[in-house]
């Protein structure tokens, strides 16, 4: 049985194609806002995508494709490993790129559209939202908490680093002083 091909919206609109014409410049400032902007594209279409696997209308093997994209980006065992600096991230990117053109048009028009408008509504809760003093605590506390187990990690790692070069300078000492007296 053929899967049914939807067509999607499209993602920017006509606000969004100006500043991306205006944007063209290689100042690095420019630069950074390309960045970001399409940082932030990524993150609506992920929220969006979020909201259409949890969508009740969405079939099953959209859904399908939506966790393996997911599955494949978080997952420790892959093609090319993440560490390697630029191929490692080349194939996560060609995977989400896949993962989101499959999605968009397995998903109808509609589901799609309104699930932006949950992910768009939920990004703005997100900002306004205001940072709770128990959770910047907490924050804190941990940070702290890893910062003095690096010290004292470092600290104990130089006093095994001392000490081992001081004996074996000391081993060294002894042996030069035990050939010259047999001489």
């Amino acid at each position: 049985m053929p899967l049914p091909i939807h067509s999607s919206p499209p993602t920017l609109d006509a606000a969004e194609y100006s500043r991306a014409d205006q944007t063209k410049s290689n100042s690095p400032e420019l630069a950074r806002m390309r960045w970001k902007q399409q940082a932030q594209r990524i993150h609506l279409e992920a929220q969006t995508f979020y909201f259409a696997f949890k969508h009740p209308h969405v079939q099953w093997y959209a859904k399908l494709v939506a966790a393996c994209t997911a599955g494949y980006l978080f997952s420790p065992i892959q093609l090319i490993p993440t560490f390697i600096p630029v191929i490692g991230l080349l194939d996560d990117v060609l995977v989400l790129f896949l993962g989101v053109k499959l999605l968009q048009r397995m998903i109808p028009a509609d589901i799609l559209t309104e699930c932006r408008g949950q992910a768009k509504l939920a990004e703005m809760q997100r900002r306004d939202k205001v940072r709770s003093p128990v959770a910047v605590i907490a924050l804190l506390s941990i940070a702290l908490l890893w910062l003095f187990a690096a010290i004292t990690a470092t600290t104990l790692i130089a006093l095994y680093i001392t000490a081992d070069s001081r004996r074996m300078t000391a081993h060294s000492f002894n042996e030069c002083n035990s050939k010259h007296l047999r001489l």
